[in-house]
């Protein structure tokens, strides 16, 4: 027990006080992908655009270099007369997609690269995302390092990487020597952190006077704010105290019950309970909901209207929970044998010592109680973006039984089963995400003179988001014999095609050399990952 209090010390001091995680094998150059193309053709294709419209099509879309420049919507005369459609020039990509479906890149607001805790290459964990769709990260945190997210995030924009486009948060501390004790101190390293190009400010809490400090600080510097509530400050800065103050969004939940607290201030802890006792925390957190006000009382829809009227932001990152509720579900995922890197499976095994790996003795009753926590929490999702709040996603993974990219679709469904329409899921995948981010001028949705990060998949993903899957939906086929669906079939990123299936295979080389206890091949054209 006192290596289990010491070792989860340590890391609540790593990511209060801004102790950077060792950084993971950085990503090699780019073998993979094709284009940007002069012209690119994507002939018959169903569009969601991303903002809520619905379904049109098929169309054919051009893109010419890295831009949408043309959508021609050709009717549904099967086949379509060549009169309606993009007339072929010599020398154009054409990509011949009927009966597929084509959306913009996915947003993921909660996405860490990971670092030697996991132990697994950025390679591998970029190609998971891109091979999910995700075409664009915010990196909340950077605790491998902010100068390493930098220089990842450049290789991207460049396209040096196969890898989404980054956007880099920082840890609120990190690389500072010890616990903020006075207000100018906040302010300075903010101001030095913009300065070396974060985009943004990632807080746990802290003494109120450098969290009015920090924020105000950020406000004058244009950068974003994210907070996970953590329990340790939750009594003295809420989400309340985070939207009127300027913050931009909250992760995950904490902040938002304790904001609605009628008959107590602070959290029913058990008299023995211990912060630094994982099962502890993340047990009796699936019984804080059970705590808050009711659905639709005075109490709930005044949190909710006061938030919506400040412009906050909820990203819930739901998937990276769901083993709280059913953890036999998620440690037998159809994805770990061939997609779950053996690093990341050591990390997520029950451990005094490794984050999130609470399972000392997980029981029916634990479950149950984070059922309930899942009703309460998706009412309020669901509640909070009927009256006009905005809602995103975010994946979370690498922790908790969540592998990266599958994490991300899985927040997909539990979205959907929040009650949200499939189509108000893929909003707030694509175009929230980018305005929370500032960049819906740019990417966020499919339309002509945006950035032609699109996502292709054969199968209709609005009646099942299983088959964004990278192994797929299995189902019967036609002649009744059991498949998979083939998952996307092209994630495209500034322009530049990627074949998942070139990705997946270079994911489960990289899989299958570490279980073999070899260094990670070399990839396609020799790079070594």
């Amino acid at each position: 027990m006192k290596k289990l209090i010491f070792s989860v010390l340590v890391s609540w001091v790593a990511l209060h006080v801004g102790v950077a995680w060792p950084a993971p094998e950085p990503a090699p150059e780019r073998q993979r992908g094709e284009g940007p193309f002069d012209r690119l053709v994507l002939r018959g294709v169903m569009v969601v655009n991303g903002e809520g419209a619905p379904p049109i099509g098929p169309a054919d879309v051009l893109v010419e270099g890295n831009r949408i420049s043309q959508i021609k919507v050709l009717g549904i005369v099967t086949p379509a007369p060549e009169e309606n459609r993009i007339e072929i020039q010599p020398g154009d990509q054409v990509l011949e997609l009927d009966g597929h479906w084509l959306l913009p890149g996915f947003v993921d607001m909660h996405g860490h690269f990971g670092g030697d805790d996991q132990g697994v290459p950025a390679e591998y964990v970029a190609k998971l995302w891109l091979a999910h769709g995700v075409t664009t990260v915010r990196e909340p945190g950077s605790f491998n390092g902010l100068e390493w997210v930098l220089g990842h995030q450049r290789r991207s924009a460049n396209n040096t990487i196969a890898a989404p486009r980054i956007v880099p948060y920082v840890g609120f501390g990190m690389g500072h020597d010890g616990p903020f004790t006075a207000p100018d101190q906040a302010r300075e390293w903010v101001r030095d952190v913009a300065g070396q190009g974060a985009a943004g400010v990632k807080f746990f809490g802290a003494p109120r006077d450098i969290m009015l400090a920090a924020l105000d600080e950020m406000g004058e510097r244009g950068l974003g704010g994210a907070m996970h509530h953590a329990q340790l400050d939750v009594v003295n800065w809420n989400v309340l105290d985070s939207a009127r103050n300027g913050m931009t969004t909250m992760e995950h939940w904490y902040g938002l019950p304790e904001a609605m607290f009628e008959g107590q201030v602070i959290q029913d802890y058990p008299l023995d309970y211990n912060y630094a006792n994982e099962q502890h925390r993340f047990g009796e957190a699936g019984r804080l909901w059970q705590q808050t006000a009711a659905p639709g009382s005075e109490k709930w829809n005044a949190v909710r209207d006061e938030l919506i009227a400040l412009d906050f932001t909820l990203d819930p990152t739901l998937t990276i929970y769901e083993a709280s509720r059913d953890l036999m579900r998620e440690m037998n995922a159809d994805w770990h044998e061939d997609y779950t890197h053996p690093a990341l499976w050591s990390f997520f095994q029950p451990s005094f010592e490794a984050h999130g790996s609470y399972w000392f003795d997980w029981t029916t009753a634990d479950e149950i109680a984070w059922k309930e926590n899942f009703r309460l929490w998706m009412q309020f999702l669901d509640d909070y973006k009927n009256h006009g709040g905005r809602v995103t996603l975010g994946s979370d993974s690498g922790y908790i039984w969540k592998t990266y990219g599958f994490g991300y679709i899985r927040e997909m469904e539990l979205l959907q089963e929040a009650g949200f329409h499939p189509l108000e899921v893929l909003r707030s995948a694509t175009w929230n995400g980018a305005e929370v981010l500032g960049m819906d001028g740019e990417i966020g949705s499919i339309r002509v003179g945006k950035l032609a990060d699109l996502v292709v998949v054969p199968d209709n993903p609005l009646r099942n988001f299983k088959v964004l899957y990278a192994t797929g939906h299995f189902k019967l086929d036609d002649d009744g014999v059991p498949m998979r669906t083939s998952g996307i079939r092209y994630t495209i990123k500034d322009g530049i095609v990627y074949d998942v299936a070139e990705l997946l295979a270079d994911v489960r080389k990289i899989v299958a050399a570490a279980r073999a206890g070899d260094a990670a091949p070399d990839s396609a054209a020799g790079i070594s990952p």
